[in-house]
């Protein structure tokens, strides 16, 4: 891939800067052979469209308000099962994660990894984590941390 030059980002912007850092960051590794790993991602989307299902579902039912009283309760609780699990997901799983990947295609162990930064609000350090996706795996490695400022 032939790189159109330096990326531009706003410096009084801490999201445009970070954003940056991330995109850095995950091209660097996807180009170490690594391939990125949708799956979650995939999941989230797919809760998402049955939360817009279900609100639409809502939103466009052909009974009048009175008549259809017990179908919007359903569809309220069904709203707020599928947004908490949404909700646990990104909780747990993703956290500050900007990218998961499969194991390379040559390597001898069987985990992935997840790559994660950290730019809190007017701070300077952005921090960049590698961890193992599976950290209870025998073959997976302790967290490596980088630390440096944006300025």
């Amino acid at each position: 891939m032939v790189s159109k030059g330096p990326k531009k980002a706003n410096l009084l912007d801490h999201h445009s800067i970070k954003h940056i850092l991330d995109e850095s960051a995950s091209k660097a590794v996807t180009s170490l052979g690594f391939m990125e790993d949708v799956t979650l991602s995939n999941v989230r989307l797919f809760i998402g469209t049955i939360i817009i299902v279900i609100a639409l579902f809502a939103q466009f039912y052909k009974k009048k308000f009175r008549e259809n009283k017990d179908f919007l309760v359903a569809c309220i609780v069904l709203y707020t099962v599928f947004n908490g699990l949404l909700q646990l997901i990104i909780y747990t799983k993703e956290k500050n994660a900007i990218l998961f990947t499969y194991p390379p295609v040559a390597s001898f162990t069987s985990t992935g990894l997840v790559v994660s930064s950290n730019l809190p609000r007017f701070s300077d350090a952005y921090t960049l984590t590698i961890a193992s996706a599976d950290p209870k795996l025998i073959s997976a490695n302790e967290p490596v941390h980088f630390a440096k400022s944006v300025t």
